[in-house]
């Protein structure tokens, strides 16, 4: 059997040649009009020496050369190395050297740092947009399935990100469950693609999964609420995919836009999205939202609420199609003991989106995927009708006093208060309890910033030991590249002394 993720474009080149794939700053192309271009970019990359199962990385935003150029190195048999465009060089160059990238394609935003971080690890950087006057390969190169398509870099949440490898099995599975059979796409759906491209929601999901059904992607280069607002109202957007912070910014905008009426359906995922703000969203926009699971090591999509199961606010639903979701005992690291329905336990997975492994680190492999299930580290509950719901990281619980608190929880509950318009709850050290509830929040427009009387609410609302004893009023929360919000960095500078304390 041979395979290639590079297909998914060039069927739906073949089958609907003339239908617009990709609309991105008023820009349409064809179907047909991409693929040749990707296949120019994938003659490129063959001149300067790229050959199959060589890695390439490609640092690009939400541009049509990203997509370009991505399926260009698929048909070319090599796999594509995403690189993040909001790391720094030398963040960039680990990524580069660990990878034993070939070569690194930029698109011309991200040049300043593509030629610091090339010249740091030692390879040539190629212009993204210099795909022109190079004659197209005349199809694409077929693959092992289990070969390596694409190596996500995890966030590194300790010590440096690691390489999660995704073969061409993986991904081809994944866009195709996520098109024909979770929430199913049709082609004359318009996704808005406001997701980063580098990230493996918005590569499967959004672009992948919109090309596998012969939709058309509308690209946003840096997601903006007002713009994506303006953007579904242009093009008649009928489906969107985002994280929970880009659905509570659109909802601040809303109010300044004409209603939107041409959503067919959302899928919020890459962090939990707070009932409060899925409920409200549909209320505004006329539209059902669908939370869904998954990680990079997951291709991504693990479980998602699904049309034909019903929506359950609060969870993620139920696994997609030949995926295995369970809760497993957390307090065991060398073997896979199910847990029965009710219980929570950490969410394990099994199935053709399971990755083959971290690159060139077998030990962080083996302590994953343990007796064929995938360990992916959030604890995690099912009910006996079959939905899941993730409760929160391991690493985010909160030990106060000896009793758990999950940050998901007590978040829920503030997101309810008529103040809040954003909130991360973390744990930070304390003498006395070994850990302090602290909510971190960002204020509606005009709220009042009243700390005492937020903890009041919340003590009403919430258990003795799970509502937060102090409250921290922020302009933002820190986000990540792929728009999650880094509790880490708020653990950090609120145990970080100021100046004025030392």
């Amino acid at each position: 059997m041979r395979l290639s993720l590079a297909t998914i474009l060039a069927e739906s080149a073949k089958r609907v040649p003339d239908k617009t794939a990709l609309i991105e700053s008023g820009h349409r192309l064809t179907y047909r009009e991409l693929w040749r271009q990707a296949r120019s970019c994938a003659a490129r990359l063959h001149e300067r020496g790229v050959r199959p199962g060589d890695h390439v990385a490609l640092l690009a935003p939400n541009v049509a050369d990203f997509a370009r150029n991505y399926y260009g190195i698929l048909a070319l048999g090599a796999a594509v190395v995403p690189v993040p465009t909001l790391l720094n060089a030398e963040e960039a160059a680990h990524i580069l050297t660990h990878s034993r990238a070939r070569a690194v394609v930029c698109e011309r935003s991200c040049v300043a740092v593509g030629e610091r971080a090339a010249e740091l690890a030692g390879i040539p950087l190629l212009d993204a947009g210099d795909w022109t006057g190079h004659e197209p390969v005349p199809s694409y190169e077929l693959r092992d399935p289990g070969d390596t398509a694409v190596v996500f870099y995890t966030s590194g949440t300790t010590g440096q990100p690691k390489g999660a490898v995704l073969t061409h099995l993986n991904l081809v599975m994944n866009a195709t469950v996520n098109a024909f059979d979770a929430n199913p796409l049709y082609r004359d759906d318009v996704v808005l693609g406001c997701l980063p491209l580098f990230h493996t929601f918005g590569q499967t999901v959004s672009m992948n999964s919109t090309f596998r059904v012969g939709g058309t992607l509308v690209l946003q280069p840096r997601f903006d609420a007002d713009e994506a607002i303006e953007l579904v109202h242009a093009e008649r957007v009928t489906a969107f995919f985002g994280v929970p912070t880009m659905y509570m910014r659109l909802l601040d905008r809303a109010a300044r836009h004409a209603p939107v009426t041409t959503l067919r359906s959302c899928v919020s995922g890459g962090a939990s999205l707070p009932v409060a703000v899925l409920e409200r969203f549909e209320a505004q926009f006329a539209t059902t939202v669908y939370e869904g699971y998954g990680l990079s090591e997951t291709s991504p999509t693990a479980s998602v609420n699904q049309q034909c199961y019903g929506a359950r606010p609060g969870t993620v639903g139920h696994p997609v199609w030949g995926v295995d979701v369970e809760i497993a005992r957390a307090d065991l690291e060398d073997r896979i003991e199910l847990l029965p329905v009710g219980e929570s336990g950490e969410i394990v997975i099994r199935g053709h989106n399971v990755f083959a492994g971290y690159l060139d680190d077998p030990e962080a492999t083996r302590a994953a995927v343990v007796d064929g299930w995938f360990r992916t580290g959030d604890i995690g509950v099912k009910d006996a009708e079959g939905f899941v719901s993730v409760v929160d990281r391991k690493k985010d619980l909160i030990i106060r006093g000896g009793y758990n608190v999950y940050p998901r929880e007590v978040e829920e509950v503030l997101a309810r208060h008529p103040a809040v318009g954003q909130v991360a709850v973390i744990g930070l050290p304390d003498e006395l309890r070994g850990e302090e509830v602290v909510a971190v929040v960002v204020a509606k427009p005009g709220a009042d910033t009243d700390a005492a009387a937020i903890i009041a609410w919340a003590r009403e609302h919430l258990a003795g030991h799970k509502y937060p004893r102090r409250v921290e009023f922020v302009a933002e929360l820190p986000m990540g590249p792929s728009h999650k919000v880094l509790k880490r960095e708020l653990r950090r500078i609120l145990t970080t002394p100021k100046d004025d304390d030392v």
